[in-house]
């Protein structure tokens, strides 16, 4: 376990750090600054992987996992002013979209990366993150805001009806429900950090074995 701690600290503090700066906006609503810290966690995961194995990078996930549903469990319990009512700062399918998302997305990385592992340095890390950050976008989005998950209860469509309004695609284009554009958006930031990480994956690998060395 010791081994991996830096891994879990790394991992618990993008996920907390995720949670606190998602409130933050950008690009009129499409983007949070917590698009930018959250992809970071596929970096930590394929780390994880690359030096110490599956079985670690597991381990690592699910410490994350842990921290992001304590991180829910909290925001479910701060009430928010609005539009004359109250509601909770993190809504419950956006909680139970936000923990499967990560999940999935982050076992579904190990397990592509596992399988390319012998190839080219850069090709595991960047097909098991790109993959990962596809499904991620796509679990995380549909469960959280698309209409279809309405029927669950009259709450989870109130919490999230704001997402479902139609505007216009990225505020440029023809209308589309604003979870849409939020996706969208949010997939292209992960999508460029998973080509940006290619970097320091290479210079922390490389620190770490020869360390191990």
């Amino acid at each position: 376990m010791t081994r991996i701690l830096p891994g879990v600290i790394a991992m618990a503090t993008i996920v907390v750090a995720s949670n606190i700066l998602v409130q933050f906006l950008l690009l009129d609503g499409l983007l949070t600054w917590g698009a930018f810290t959250y992809p970071l966690a596929f970096l930590v995961t394929d780390v994880m992987n690359r030096v110490y194995g599956v079985s670690a990078a597991r381990k690592v996930v699910f410490a994350g996992l842990v921290v992001g549903i304590i991180c829910s469990l909290i925001g479910s319990q701060i009430m928010l002013q609005g539009d004359g009512y109250e509601y909770p700062a993190v809504a419950v399918r956006i909680a139970i979209g936000s923990a499967t998302a990560f999940a999935v997305a982050q076992l579904l990385d190990i397990a592509i990366f596992d399988r390319l592992r012998d190839g080219s340095w850069w090709r595991a890390p960047l097909a098991s993150t790109l993959v990962g950050s596809t499904v991620d976008t796509a679990i995380f989005f549909s469960i959280a805001f698309a209409s279809v998950f309405n029927g669950f209860s009259a709450a989870a469509a109130d919490e999230v009806i704001w997402a479902q309004e139609a505007v216009p695609f990225l505020n440029a284009g023809p209308l589309v429900p604003l979870w849409v554009s939020l996706a969208v958006a949010d997939w292209g930031v992960k999508l460029s950090i998973a080509l940006l990480a290619l970097v320091p994956f290479r210079l922390i690998v490389g620190r770490m074995r020869h360390a191990q060395a």
